[in-house]
């Protein structure tokens, strides 16, 4: 990682809320964290955790009720100028968890990766769309000849190829992978993910990676946030989170994790994460710099404790 590395988007205390007075629901809070050019950043919870709303706040999917979002320097949320949501659209693009349900299902394989191109006239001529087409294409391992075949005609992992497809051809500042493999076959997804590393060392591109595995993002991921409950619990680049997990929402998370090795498996201990072992009434956490660039959610006492038990480690 680079020492002063440029940060592509950036996050201050967003927070998205749904409805309004009794009825009101927060579905995220006290969001904060940033993304640096050429990494990738996952954000990583169960179902309902509130990772997709986020990166939904993101791409303008979803209003944000406070707090902002910065991109390339410039606040993003919020009411923007049609001129400026549009050149944005083109610089953020998303990758969906379901390739089927993300096509349609009536256009050709080339109308779907055009589609943008036709929407920002980023092509010369009809020979020049037709050729960045196919070159995308290839890129992403389809053949030529399905140019002109429809999304039924395709298995799962070709159709998230073409999603692929469609949205690195507009040559995005950054990727939003809203769970780009949850939905395809085991034997699949290790081959989407090895296409999405391809493309980000090729390319340098910047991705925020949506999950509910850890053990899936570990392979691609710079850094991983865990979120539980619409609020980030821990932030630390990939191999400090698997080495020192400090919170105990992000041990019970990666204790779930399979371990190939049977022998392994059989003195693994299963921990399970009980939410009342927090004491907040008066003293309120904050997400604390634990160790260098390690970010936990806790107060005062936790954080000795914290710090208590990696000094102990330490000795």
């Amino acid at each position: 990682m680079q020492t002063n590395p440029e940060i592509v988007l950036s996050l201050r205390d967003v927070a998205v809320t749904y409805g309004e007075g009794k009825n009101a629901l927060t579905a995220v809070q006290h969001v904060n964290f940033d993304i640096h050019k050429g990494e990738t950043f996952s954000l990583v919870g169960e179902s309902g955790s509130g990772k997709s709303t986020i990166a939904k706040a993101v791409l303008g999917i979803h209003d944000t009720s406070s707090g902002v979002v910065n991109f390339e320097g410039a606040q993003i949320n919020g009411k923007l100028p049609a001129k400026q949501r549009h050149a944005l659209d083109r610089k953020i693009q998303m990758i969906f968890q379901d390739p089927a349900a993300s096509l349609n299902e009536r256009a050709t394989v080339d109308y779907i990766i055009s589609e943008g191109l036709y929407n920002y006239h980023l092509y010369d001529s009809e020979e020049d769309r037709e050729k960045k087409v196919r070159q995308m294409m290839a890129e992403v391992g389809l053949l030529p000849e399905q140019l002109y075949r429809y999304p039924h005609e395709f298995s799962g992992g070709q159709r998230q190829r073409i999603g692929i497809a469609r949205a690195l051809i507009m040559q995005p500042d950054l990727v939003v992978c809203d769970e780009p493999i949850s939905a395809l076959d085991m034997s699949i997804r290790a081959q989407v993910l090895n296409l999405l590393k391809k493309f980000q060392e090729e390319e340098g591109l910047t991705y925020l990676f949506i999950a509910h595995d850890l053990s899936v993002v570990r392979y691609i991921s710079d850094r991983i946030a865990v979120i539980r409950h619409g609020r980030i619990v821990e932030v630390a680049e990939t191999e400090e989170l698997f080495t020192h997990p400090i919170h105990p929402y992000t041990q019970a998370l990666l204790s779930a994790v399979p371990v190939p090795d049977p022998q392994l498996a059989q003195h693994k201990q299963l921990i399970v994460y009980d939410p009342s072992m927090h004491h907040y009434e008066t003293d309120k956490p904050s997400l604390v710099e634990i160790l260098p660039g390690h970010f936990v959610w806790c107060n005062k006492a936790e954080e000795a404790k914290y710090r208590g038990e990696l000094a102990g480690l330490a000795g």
